[in-house]
């Protein structure tokens, strides 16, 4: 897997990046959903660089104008809840996208420290030699991706993969690399070091989805 990690140069993401790690900024859910969905406009922008393009003449009130616009046949899907905002923020960018939908989801077994990947809900278009931007805000496990990627399966074969994340641990990034074709890219804002007892990123953020969203109901 190829492994774009934007943080590694200085930029305005820093800002939005410090907004949604600070306590006392992410208590304003508004705010944290709009820097998420801002750092999907940067991640986008970055990412458009590698795509394909192809010339267009377009027509302008005093002549024509010859113009290289992406020829990729885009496909967004976004792990629900917490993936929404980030989703956003991608078809910002990518507007004319296809658009895909999967809850993947946390079921603690016994204790905090075990649980397995609960796929409920997948909408989906016809996937085959397309390019699959698969987006979820935080790579903590990896296993919610792997669970996401094999329940795509059914759907046809991306002729290119990108992963999108806001904030991923190095162990789950090494995870998703071991799963996906080595020539996924993912295009992420922060790397960080490590993962606690209950499988969470530190430092991290906490729980992207409550953040965004509000406290759910466990069952």
């Amino acid at each position: 897997m190829i492994v774009h990690n934007i943080a590694l140069q200085n930029s305005v993401l820093n800002t939005f990046i410090s907004e949604l790690r600070e306590v006392t900024v992410q208590k304003d859910s508004m705010r944290f959903r709009r820097n998420i969905e801002r750092i999907g406009e940067i991640l986008s922008y970055e990412m458009s660089k590698t795509f394909q393009y192809n010339n267009q003449t377009i027509t302008t009130p005093l002549g024509a104008s010859t113009i290289p616009l992406i020829d990729n046949d885009i496909v967004l899907c976004s792990i629900l809840r917490a993936g929404v905002p980030l989703h956003n923020g991608l078809l910002n960018y990518f507007d004319t996208a296809e658009n895909a939908f999967i809850s993947a989801y946390r079921h603690h077994l016994k204790n905090p420290e075990s649980f397995e990947i609960i796929v409920e809900y997948l909408a989906c278009p016809d996937l085959e030699g397309k390019t699959l931007i698969l987006a979820d805000p935080m790579i903590a496990t990896g296993q919610s991706l792997r669970a996401t990627f094999e329940a795509l399966q059914p759907f046809g074969t991306p002729k290119h993969i990108h992963l999108v994340a806001v904030i991923g641990a190095q162990e789950g990034i090494d995870f998703v690399s071991e799963h996906f074709p080595d020539d996924t890219h993912l295009w992420i804002s922060a790397v960080d070091p490590a993962l606690d007892d209950n499988g969470y990123i530190v430092p991290g953020l906490g729980d992207a989805g409550d953040l965004a969203f509000g406290k759910k109901l466990q069952h």
